[in-house]
């Protein structure tokens, strides 16, 4: 960070020769990026080259010509860091503010400063360069938060999102794996987490069950599987001959699993002769779908 005693130390180390104040306050600016470490490629005609901002050179240059042109002053830079981007500084004169704008090597959008050259310059013969400026502290203080910190900061961030973190690290060695992976330490889930289950079932034919690996249901208007008994209910009648909606509404349902009962008007596959007496009540036994079937004609 640039500081109001490190500008007058550069600008006295340089020793420039100022032609009037718009002069005084861009120098003024190079001065603050060179107090906080910046390192200076190019200036005057070499940095308003069009492809200046990607040249390989890493050579740095002295003064001359920073000022050879009569309102337009640019400064190319980098920070002396292996992963550091180079930085095209511009300023430009329009009345009596000094328009800067700093842009850096693969950005969108440029940083932009408007320095107010009578507030901070005096217009007095070149006694010493203390004397020719003033508010000093403001212009630093001006172009640090605008310039400086922001280019700092947008470092930083990169380099931070480029290499994970030591706690996110930590955080996906630490993470449990499943048991396939790692059977010495199984995954146990949170109480209330449903983890999907891998085998499909559930559901019945006329309202299928999830796919594999799909949360379960809870069942269709009746549920069942397509693995029944002869007792099971869905033998039983229930009024319609026919297959239908819950309701009584006929038809078949989108995606149910259903073989028609035969080609339609041929003697022997009637829907009646599928249907099973009902259940008695309070009739005991195992569930109805572990008895096997009987010899039976009308059983499939």
């Amino acid at each position: 960070m640039a500081t109001e005693q490190s500008i007058l130390a550069v600008i006295r180390a340089a020793r420039p020769s100022f032609r009037n104040r718009h002069d005084k306050a861009a120098f003024a600016v190079h001065s603050a990026f060179v107090a906080a470490g910046y390192v200076l490629h190019a200036t005057g005609s070499s940095a308003f080259a069009d492809d200046v901002l990607s040249s390989s050179s890493t050579d740095e240059v002295g003064m001359d010509g920073w000022n050879e042109f009569e309102d337009n002053y640019a400064f190319l830079y980098s920070y002396p860091d292996k992963n550091s981007k180079k930085v095209l500084v511009k300023c430009l004169v329009m009345n009596e503010i000094l328009l800067v704008d700093a842009l850096r090597n693969g950005d969108l959008e440029s940083l932009h400063l408007e320095i107010e050259v009578e507030e901070h310059v005096e217009d007095k013969p070149e006694t010493s360069y203390a004397s020719q400026f003033k508010n000093l502290g403001k212009l630093v203080t001006d172009v640090n938060r605008q310039i400086l910190d922001k280019l700092s900061a947008a470092s930083t961030s990169k380099k931070s999102s480029s290499q994970p973190s030591s706690s996110a690290t930590n955080l996906r060695e630490d993470r449990p794996r499943l048991g396939v992976d790692n059977p010495e330490n199984p995954y146990t889930p949170a109480p209330g987490y449903v983890v999907p289950l891998v085998p499909g079932f559930g559901g019945s034919d006329l309202f299928p069950g999830p796919g594999a690996g799909m949360y379960p249901t809870r069942g269709d208007f009746g549920g069942g599987s397509m693995l029944v008994g002869p007792n099971n209910p869905i033998f039983f009648g229930g009024g319609a001959p026919e297959p239908g909606l819950p309701g009584g509404l006929q038809g078949v349902p989108p995606g149910a699993r259903f073989d028609p009962y035969g080609p339609p008007g041929v003697p022997g596959f009637e829907p009646g002769r599928f249907v099973r007496n009902p259940r008695r009540p309070g009739q005991g036994g195992p569930h109805p779908d572990l008895h096997h079937f009987h010899g039976d004609a009308d059983f499939i």
